[in-house]
């Protein structure tokens, strides 16, 4: 996994590209409000233009071509219309015929009026569009680069419905655009930045919080792995040890008594002798399976598994005592987990406490199960857990982050010379179970052998 920095490092690089397309974003968004803006601004002032100046000096005259009313019209647009970027004004009848033009060349001229433009004329409003050089009426404004062209429906004093129209520099409007950018962009990018800048710390902590939840995956997963091969050595040893030994040593009796004279009575000891061992190895093979996996946990449930154990560790010469209910429906992943800490208690019981008694309690209330899990060995100072957890022996802390999981806990309390107690609570989730427990009665059980067998 990367370094911090490293990541950090990439965090930053991508929030300064996520910056970079926001703050064009931002900018084109800028443009586009103070060009619409721009557009409306200019929009009005045809319109007034329009509507102010030129309609009431459109008399009967004008409409027939009378020069003095030409020449009127046209000081009228030089003293107040043509400045600024206004660059270019015409205007039409119906008919396509330009009555007035600022050129001279085109008055008179005749081209056809397109539909948006029929449409102001006849509604007596306004439209707007980027004006085609290429068409040949706009031919005298091609030097003038971009317009925008306003097109405004005007009356003549005879009731005649004509058409005005403007030609403004675009420029203008871009200059618009670019100012609202540059009143906008301040405020903008700093606050970008500082919520960039705002953010690396978080991303530091968030970097850190990663990289040391994977480290405790990789310790966590090396510890299973180490745990896994523990127990498929310890499976191993304890059956070369133990069954294998057992039943070679039942081989070379029964094949040495099959080479001897026969001996009815020595016969007949031998008979008892190899029964017997071949009923510890059994037994043997019982109890380890009953480690690897309990056959009979999901149909017999907890309990039976529970005295199975219990019979593994009095094999070994330690008197068990189980207090545990007569019954037991308890969810297959909870008496899962409560087996798992049976086993776990039991096995460290019997290679490390050196007890001679040990009890085993089950109970359940309020929605909790409890296991408890009592023995008079050596004990130990539990404030070394942690230490002995830490050298190897993780066992129990794997069964702690097991339990916790499933929002249960695991308490080892122990003592020099004063035994150990391992508490082991599990909470219920199958809504069933209120009902089964209280049909549940406990019931003192003796002798794990006893139960067994």
């Amino acid at each position: 996994m990367s370094s911090t920095p490293g990541l950090v490092a990439r965090f930053t690089a991508v929030g300064l590209v996520v910056l970079a397309g926001m703050a064009a974003l931002l900018a084109m968004a800028a443009d586009r409000a103070g060009e619409d803006q721009a557009t409306q601004a200019a929009g009005e002032v045809a319109w007034i233009t329009a509507k102010a100046v030129v309609e009431p000096r459109l008399d009967a005259r004008l409409l027939v071509g009378d020069p003095a009313a030409l020449a009127d019209l046209h000081d009228t647009v030089r003293r107040y219309v043509l400045h600024g970027s206004l660059v270019r004004v015409k205007l039409w009848d119906d008919t396509g015929k330009i009555i007035y033009s600022d050129r001279a060349e085109l008055i008179g001229t005749r081209w056809p009026l397109e539909g948006e433009e029929m449409a102001a004329l006849r509604g007596q409003t306004i439209d707007s569009e980027i004006s085609d050089s290429s068409r040949p009426e706009n031919r005298y404004e091609r030097v003038e680069g971009k317009l925008l062209e306003f097109s405004v429906g005007v009356r003549a004093a005879t009731g005649r419905d004509l058409l005005f129209e403007m030609y403004f520099r675009y420029d203008a409007v871009d200059r618009a655009g670019q100012a609202a950018w540059r009143q906008f962009a301040p405020v903008a990018l700093g606050t970008l930045v500082v919520l960039q800048l705002l953010q690396i710390p978080l991303a530091w902590s968030l970097a850190r919080r990663l990289q040391r939840q994977q480290r405790e995956r990789e310790t966590l997963l090396r510890h299973v792995v180490e745990a896994s091969d523990a127990e498929r050595r310890r499976i191993a040893g304890e059956l070369h040890d133990g069954v294998v030994q057992q039943l070679t040593g039942v081989t070379y009796t029964l094949d040495a008594a099959r080479l001897r004279k026969p001996d009815t009575e020595r016969q007949g000891e031998v008979i008892t002798e190899a029964a017997a061992e071949l009923r510890s190895g059994i037994g043997a093979l019982r109890t380890l399976l009953v480690d690897i996996y309990p056959p009979n946990l999901a149909v017999e449930g907890l309990v039976p598994v529970l005295v199975d154990l219990a019979a593994g560790l009095e094999r070994t010469g330690v008197h068990v005592h189980l207090d545990l209910p007569e019954t037991d429906e308890f969810p297959a992943v909870v008496a899962g987990l409560l087996f798992r800490a049976a086993q776990e208690t039991l096995r460290n019981v019997a290679a490390h406490s050196g007890a001679r008694h040990v009890e085993i309690r089950v109970s359940a209330l309020d929605r909790i199960v409890r296991l408890v899990v009592d023995d008079d060995g050596r004990g130990f100072d539990s404030g070394l857990l942690a230490e002995r957890s830490g050298g190897g022996h993780f066992g129990l802390r794997a069964l702690s982050d097991l339990i916790a999981d499933a929002h249960g806990r695991v308490v080892v309390r122990s003592a020099p010379a004063a035994g150990t107690r391992v508490e082991v609570e599990v909470p219920l989730d199958d809504p069933g179970a209120d009902r089964r427990r209280s049909r549940d009665r406990p019931a003192r059980l003796g002798s794990a052998l006893g139960h067994h067998g």
